[in-house]
């Protein structure tokens, strides 16, 4: 490398920034004593460079010549002294927190912790061996993009449809995909894979994790990786496995954006912000415990040397430090103007809220920030609203602006469908937009993220196959996953050929999708789920990179009855206003209604009293939903919409219900039916009655009616 020619430039902005010219570099760190800013040539070679200049915690410097693909990362001097939460350990080389590009690898053997944890000694130990070639290095990024006419889609909330896809899990076996995009951002924004996308009606894809990630320890040596990414490393560098081989992951990633726009897709990323890779104290070593461990992690006040831990996974970002809340923002920023992302899922978003003694704080500097920001406060926002500290289910409880994965609705409707009875006041509550949860503080039915099956336990299909999880492969002797699932698995556990027990799935599982997509709120798919995909009752599939979790798209006779059925609910979702209100339903009649927005009926079709609600035998729930009146678009005069009926039997046996005789002379015609024998077009007149088989939901549209 030649001669280096130091400048102090500025230090701001933070990380690497190449101005054509050459390149500013900026950290920060408070309780450093020194910094050192290492580059490596295409040998690896190390040439170490003291950085002279701090300000204001940051240190900082400019080098002239050094531009786009420069590899460095950061050595920092200071107290190792665990006990007192001090981590330094200059021998160990550093991503650069703000980096937007990686190189390399972390060797998971090599010594890549603080201290010696291959000699038997405890963290409180100090490990002099230098880690340089068993690291990752940071890149000097050439962030240039040709952008085009690109626009956000902005669907608005009430239109939207989300579909949560794994990049790799989506795309991996897609046979009309060339073998170089297959598992690739190129792969999900093909033709084949938007095709897809559309023909189900998604308006919005939800990436599980693609920040730069890297595996556990305890999962490398047991040959595992973290397929499901939530295990961060960077928050600005875009997950190279999903590019291609000797692709670009910065410019491939915005390549996908720039397509899946075209098409009219937004794109929202599953962020992991409260916590990193790192661990607890016995963890390796490679970007923030080393810069700064007291600053960007919460420890413990009585014991610093052992961290917080909201998260089950080690560490708590410190989000109550001005600057690790700067880090958060930027990162943030960065992904919507630089990126063009369209919205973000926040894993375990309370961990974000919670103040200095761990409580969560409905008014944290957090939801402040995000609210004032004129770019953050304009895309779309998504609590997971649970994390595993004490107090941490905090659904129903975020501000404006935000909507909330519902895992209530999950529950009441998975309760419901398994035949609990005393489920159906709740299960009213949740498909008519949960506003006993969400109507408060100007918030609206879109708050409420529903969904019956994720990413995290049983698919759709495993739902209804399993009554137990069966973990086993992921090598903790079943132990892992939720016990819980609400599941059943109709009369045999696991894959069945009894022609009785598949339709009875069959029906159950078209009943809970239909449920989903005949419910106020915003839907949201889990990938796979409308094609019938199994994980073979493992309800935790984290650490596998295989069929186990990729979308088999070699369809037989089941799966392409359920893909059909899905895009079937999705165009009847669209069709219909009245399953896509921007209010919440109240029970009353509209000013220029025929009758109550929503009424909830009996099987003998009069309307619900408060001893029906209070029956804890009652199994079936039906409602009638007003076409009158319906407001959709902000500041737009009143919209009308067919008028719909929905019956649902969640009782073990047939059961009758009538149409209700308010509106006599009202014909009604079936538009949906989830029974093995569906009576699509069946037109039945008010007063007439119609059987429902066990587990099975129908939905009539009322066909004219004598005014």
């Amino acid at each position: 490398m030649t001669a280096i020619s130091l400048h102090p430039g500025a230090f701001r902005p933070l990380g690497a920034t190449w101005d054509g010219h050459g390149t500013s570099f900026a950290i920060y760190t408070e309780n450093a004593t020194a910094v050192e800013l290492c580059l490596f040539d295409t040998s690896g070679r190390e040439t170490s460079v003291q950085i002279p200049w701090h300000t204001l915690h940051v240190w900082h410097v400019y080098i002239r010549g050094i531009g786009p693909g420069q590899r460095y990362g950061w050595r920092v001097h200071g107290p190792f002294s665990p006990n007192e939460g001090h981590r330094f350990n200059p021998n160990k080389l550093l991503v650069d927190p703000y980096a937007r590009a990686l190189d390399g690898f972390v060797d998971l053997r090599g010594p890549i912790c603080g201290y010696p944890h291959d000699r038997g000694l405890d963290d409180r130990s100090f490990d002099d061996r230098d880690d340089a070639a068993h690291t990752i290095k940071s890149v000097v990024a050439d962030e240039r993009f040709d952008w085009g006419s690109d626009r956000p889609p902005r669907v608005p909330w009430e239109d939207t449809l989300v579909y949560e896809l794994h990049v790799k899990g989506f795309t991996e076996r897609m046979p009309l995909l060339d073998e170089r995009e297959r598992g690739t951002y190129l792969g999900l924004a093909s033709d084949a894979s938007i095709a897809h996308l559309q023909s189900l009606g998604v308006t919005t894809v939800e990436l599980m994790p693609v920040h730069e990630h890297v595996d556990e320890l305890n999962l490398a040596l047991r040959g595992k990786t973290n397929y499901w990414g939530y295990s961060t490393l960077s928050y600005f560098a875009p997950d190279r496995r999903f590019a291609t081989v000797g692709g670009d992951a910065m410019v491939e990633f915005k390549q996908m954006v720039k397509r899946l726009h075209a098409a009219g897709i937004e794109v929202v990323l599953d962020v992991v912000y409260n916590h990193t890779c790192e661990g607890d104290e016995r963890g390796p070593t490679l970007s923030f415990r080393g810069i700064d461990n007291s600053v960007y992690y919460r420890l413990e006040p009585a014991d610093p040397r052992h961290y917080v831990d909201f998260s089950g996974c080690g560490n708590t970002l410190n989000a109550t430090h001005p600057q690790v809340l700067q880090l958060v923002t930027d990162s943030l920023r960065y992904w919507v103007t630089d990126m063009h992302v369209d919205g973000f899922r926040f894993d375990l978003a309370p961990t974000l809220s919670r103040d200095p003694s761990g409580g969560v704080d409905r008014l944290a500097t957090f939801f402040f920030v995000i609210h004032q920001d004129p770019v953050l406060s304009r895309i779309k926002l998504i609590a997971e609203p649970w994390d595993l500290g004490a107090g941490g289910y905090q659904v129903g409880q975020f501000p404006i602006l935000w909507s909330e994965w519902n895992g209530r609705y999950r529950d009441t409707v998975r309760s419901f469908w398994k035949g609990q009875r005393g489920a159906v006041a709740d299960l009213a509550s949740r498909v008519s937009g949960s506003s006993d949860l969400f109507a408060h503080e100007g918030r609206h039915p879109q708050a409420s993220i529903n969904f019956v099956t994720a990413h995290d336990g049983f698919t759709l299909r495993d739902l209804v196959s399993y009554e137990h999880k069966h973990n086993e492969a992921n090598g903790e002797n079943n132990r892992d996953g939720l016990d819980d699932n609400s599941s059943q698995n109709c009369g045999i556990e696991g894959d069945s050929a009894d022609p009785a027990v598949c339709a009875r799935r069959h029906t159950l599982a078209r009943s809970l999708l239909a449920t989903l997509f005949l419910s106020q709120g915003v839907p949201m798919l889990e990938m796979g789920d409308e094609t019938w995909r199994t994980q073979l009752g493992n309800n935790n599939p984290f650490c596998h990179d295989s069929e186990l979790t990729w979308i088999d798209w070699n369809l037989g006779l089941e799966a392409s009855e359920m893909l059909a059925f899905t895009r079937e609910l999705s165009a009847l979702r669209k069709r219909h206003i009245n399953l896509r209100r921007r209010r919440f339903l109240r029970g009353v009649a509209a000013p220029v209604g025929r009758g109550k927005d929503i009424t909830w009926l009996r099987t003998d079709g009069t309307e619900m009293g408060q001893k029906d609600w209070t029956d804890p035998q009652r199994g079936t729930l039906a409602f009638r939903l007003d076409g009158d009146a319906i407001e959709h678009t902000p500041g737009s005069s009143l919209v009308h919409d067919d008028s719909l009926l929905v019956m649902m039997n969640g009782e073990p046996e047939r059961t009758v219900f009538y149409l209700p005789r308010t509106m006599i002379g009202a014909r009604w015609q079936v538009a949906l039916d989830t029974s093995e024998a569906p009576r699509i077009g069946l037109e039945v007149s008010a007063g007439q009655s119609i059987v429902l088989g066990p587990g099975c939901l129908i939905l009539l549209v009322e066909a004219g009616a004598t005014k």
